[in-house]
């Protein structure tokens, strides 16, 4: 009976897949984190916002701040990377995007091993976190 329990504790080769894939990836944003706050402290590429001028928008909420700083909400950042304040997005979307590619990285797997209905369902995962971040069902902050 313990050999029937120790081989149901066993990976599948999706499981592996899956945390293999994570593994790396957010050890890759990580270091992108990292190093684009390395590059933001140090000042190696000027920021959008001065240093000093910062303390001028932390009571502000989120709306009063993008307006108040004319940043464009939403995905708008992807626009002013060439500031140092906003290079550590990066980062930040490879580790919450991670995920998504993590789902569809198994779905040949799973295809592959007949799980035809757990494709589907990596396929919607993946198709819903992707819709998610988009950006394009916004309900506001």
């Amino acid at each position: 009976m313990s050999e029937n329990n120790n081989a149901s504790l066993e990976a599948t080769p999706e499981q592996v897949q899956y945390a293999n894939l994570l593994g790396k990836g957010m050890m890759l944003g990580l270091v992108l984190l990292f190093v684009t706050f390395a590059i933001y402290v140090f000042g190696i590429i000027d920021p959008y916002i001065a240093v000093n001028d910062l303390s001028n928008y932390w009571n502000l909420s989120v709306d009063d701040y993008l307006q108040k700083a004319n940043i464009p909400d939403g995905w708008g950042w992807v626009g002013m990377l060439q500031y140092g304040d906003f290079l550590n997005f990066i980062g930040v979307v490879v580790l919450s995007g991670i995920t998504i590619l993590c789902y569809l990285a198994i779905v040949p797997t799973l295809l592959k091993n007949n799980d035809k209905v757990y494709a589907v369902l990596a396929l919607i995962e993946a198709a819903v976190l992707t819709l998610a971040a988009s950006g394009i069902l916004t309900s506001g902050h």
